[in-house]
């Protein structure tokens, strides 16, 4: 059922260097616009998810795909999650806010799901060539190096990503107020770079109000397989199917629940 990890990880470099990198910090490239308030897409957005959605399905045949673009343009795209037919979910530039101000903090996210469950992931960093890998069940990977997220520690030594944006107003004042008395917090802007970070220990936690299977499917894989805990805020299993609950990833089940007391109050 599965397709070859490596081969995949090729495919989606390969993309990243064709249609991603030759347009970054190249402004007469882009061709930046809004497809919503503050929600910005370029010409590498579109190019990469084409690319990807072509040579993906053709990988696998019988597969079908749901791109982020493809998603924007048409929302029943999203419908085909729930089918019986293995799918790809594709975030072709994850952080392009970050790839348009000219930051390389920016990725290519990929997940391959059925029946509502993640079976791989791939996360790729276009600047760097690392590539992160995981199936269900065979650990995750980057560079022929196994993964461990962060081990346990006391709260106020803990240090993470807090993504706060999307909270209502008063729940984000008590998170940032809260946040305050951990070891460290910040935001990245691209969910990328923030699973590469909690899937490789350089960061114990991360916090989400918003959980679009393009940026938590294949992540939230990779963490379990890297030997982290991760939930929704109700305490609930996370599933590429869920459309709200927010999402706390922490290296155990204790730490996810002190990392919730401290930044809920309950």
């Amino acid at each position: 059922m599965l397709p070859d990890i490596d081969k995949v990880t090729a495919l989606i470099s390969d993309v990243a260097a064709a249609e991603i990198l030759p347009r970054f910090r190249q402004p007469d490239r882009q061709e930046v616009r809004e497809k919503g308030p503050g929600d910005l897409v370029t010409l590498a957005d579109e190019a990469a998810e084409r690319e990807l959605t072509r040579r993906l399905s053709a990988l696998l045949p019988g597969s079908v795909v749901i791109g982020e673009e493809a998603v924007a343009a048409d929302i029943r795209v999203l419908e085909r999650i729930h089918g019986d037919e293995p799918v790809w979910i594709i975030d072709p530039v994850d952080g392009t806010g970050n790839f348009v101000a000219g930051k390389p903090v920016f990725g290519v996210i990929v997940a391959l799901v059925r029946g509502g469950e993640t079976l791989a992931g791939w996360i790729h960093d276009p600047c760097t060539g690392r590539t992160m890998t995981a199936a269900r069940g065979e650990g995750a990977w980057m560079g022929g190096e196994r993964l461990r997220a962060a081990a346990p520690a006391a709260v106020e030594a803990m240090q993470g990503i807090v993504n706060a944006r999307f909270f209502e107003a008063p729940v984000r004042s008590h998170i940032l107020a809260a946040a305050g008395r951990l070891g460290r917090h910040f935001s990245q802007q691209c969910s990328a770079h923030d699973y590469l970070a909690v899937v490789t220990g350089s960061a114990h936690f991360a916090l989400n109000a918003l959980i679009k299977p393009w940026d938590h499917a294949a992540g939230v894989l990779m963490h379990a397989e890297a030997g982290g805990h991760s939930a929704k805020l109700d305490g609930l299993r996370y599933a590429p199917t869920d459309r709200e609950g927010g999402l706390l990833l922490a290296p155990d089940r204790e730490s996810w629940r002190a990392l919730r007391e401290l930044l809920f109050g309950v």
